[in-house]
């Protein structure tokens, strides 16, 4: 589904990501581990077109991103770490706005936002401004944006920072109910046990460099995945 040969990312003399090769399988949870200033927010940047690697290629279902940005752009969803709505406008505005930019016709826009509200149990406040919204129904509103376009691949970036236990787990729902419909999901992280739960494989950066690629069984090897992390990277997560 994703293939990055050779990809590497300076900015003057700092190397932010240097020759990292890794491939992303279809229809799996792909997880972007690393302490600050790893590297992950500038891959995923990479990845997402909104920066160009200095070296190396990437691809998307075969082709490179280089000269094909608009079939990328129309296979990706990108949900953000920090919330970016309209606090002015209420959840189904909000909704209208995103599909209307994605050109989607009258009708199919309604069915749309219809089936994704009910998807995310978030019906009963379409009409409310999402100013007035708990953090949970936020981030539930913050993914179905992104999916408005019905996207193959889904970048979740940070989803459930800053929400407590209980309304993280029904994040983690959500996005088992994504991969069971087939979306290829890429998830960056600062909970190790978030990873362990939904990831079917995980990558660890470390100062720019791919330092493991695995499932999470098979990193582990009788310690805990923040065991290996720290092993790997001299650090905890952060």
């Amino acid at each position: 589904m994703i293939e990055l040969f050779n990809v590497e990312k300076t900015f003057g003399a700092v190397r932010a990501v240097d020759k990292i090769n890794f491939r992303i399988e279809r229809g799996e949870v792909f997880g972007l581990l690393g302490k600050n200033g790893a590297g992950k927010t500038t891959s995923i940047k990479m990845l997402t077109l909104q920066l160009k690697p200095t070296a190396g290629e990437i691809f998307f279902e075969g082709r490179p991103t280089r000269g094909n940005e608009i079939f990328v752009k129309s296979l990706l969803g990108l949900v953000p770490q920090h919330l970016n709505f309209d606090q002015d406008l209420t959840v189904e505005e909000n909704l209208e706005l995103h599909a209307r930019l994605h050109h989607l016709k009258k009708i199919e826009r309604r069915e749309r936002i219809d089936e994704l509200l009910k998807f995310v149990e978030l019906e009963r406040v379409r009409k409310s401004f999402v100013r007035e919204l708990s953090g949970g129904m936020k981030r539930r509103l913050l993914i179905i944006r992104a999916l408005i376009h019905r996207p193959k691949i889904l970048f979740l970036d940070e989803p459930t920072v800053a929400l407590d236990p209980q309304v993280r787990r029904k994040i983690w729902e959500l996005i088992k109910n994504l991969k069971a419909q087939g979306i290829t999901i890429v998830l960056t992280t600062h909970y190790i046990e978030e990873a362990q739960a939904l990831c079917d494989r995980v990558a660890i950066l470390n100062c720019g460099r791919l330092v493991a690629l695995d499932t999470t069984e098979n990193l582990c090897a009788g310690k805990s995945l923040e065991e290996k992390f720290i092993e790997l990277t001299g650090a905890a997560i952060n």
